[in-house]
């Protein structure tokens, strides 16, 4: 029996509804670690995780992982020393292999784990979190600056905030309108933007091998 085809970025990228997410992910779950963040060279989570972690003495509770798939961001926070991280995302089945990532210590990585859209409004309390993480959820789809209005409300004030955009989606999808206005709505403070590289060079995908994000730092107020 042949081996099944893995699958690859384009993949990813090609998702365009919450249904395209659900579908994809929750075949993928199982070995997207090795599929995808090894095979490709995918290192800018590790990136949004070092930008997060300069603040980590200012960070005095929960963090929010929003879209932490299979938990990598989670393991880099707890190695860090952010160890109170809950997650999000929409698939289920991603869920489930973060709800068994183990740090270096030995504790599970996450507290709490839910599966919801951020099209839609989430089922979670207002000005809880003290900070916000997102390293790959904004790269592709369906997923616009809108929704950044959910992970604001979610936010205490003064959170810190490390959110990878990848940059030809930051165009497409207006994030730097969106930021703007947030930043005059005094909702947030003006956000540095860090470029990075997605991928790890001479690892992957050729054809992709110069994709990079945006990581948005900023603080809500």
């Amino acid at each position: 029996m042949s081996k099944k085809k893995p699958f690859t970025v384009d993949d990813a990228y090609a998702l365009e509804t919450p249904a395209d997410s659900t579908q994809l992910y929750g075949v993928w779950a199982e070995t997207y670690d090795e599929d995808f963040v090894a095979a490709s060279g995918y290192v800018v989570y590790r990136r949004v995780v070092e930008q997060l972690l300069k603040h980590r003495n200012a960070i005095n509770g929960p963090v929010l992982d929003i879209g932490c798939g299979t938990g990598i961001v989670g393991v880099g926070l707890h190695a860090g020393g952010l160890k109170l991280i809950d997650g999000i995302d929409i698939s289920p089945e991603m869920l489930e292999v973060s709800r068994k990532k183990r740090a270096a210590d030995g504790d599970l990585v996450y507290r709490n784990l839910i599966a919801a859209d951020l099209t839609a409004k989430v089922d979670l309390a207002d000005d809880q979190y003290a900070a916000l993480i997102s390293a790959g959820t904004f790269t592709h789809g369906h997923l616009g600056s809108q929704s950044l209005d959910e992970m604001w409300r979610v936010a205490a004030p003064g959170a810190w905030c490390a959110i990878g955009v990848r940059t030809t989606h930051f165009t497409a999808a207006k994030f730097d309108e969106k930021l703007a206005m947030d930043v005059a709505d005094e909702v947030i403070t003006e956000p540095d933007l860090v470029e990075a590289h997605m991928y790890m060079p001479g690892v992957g995908d050729a054809e992709h091998a110069n994709d990079k994000a945006f990581i948005i730092v900023c603080q809500v107020l």
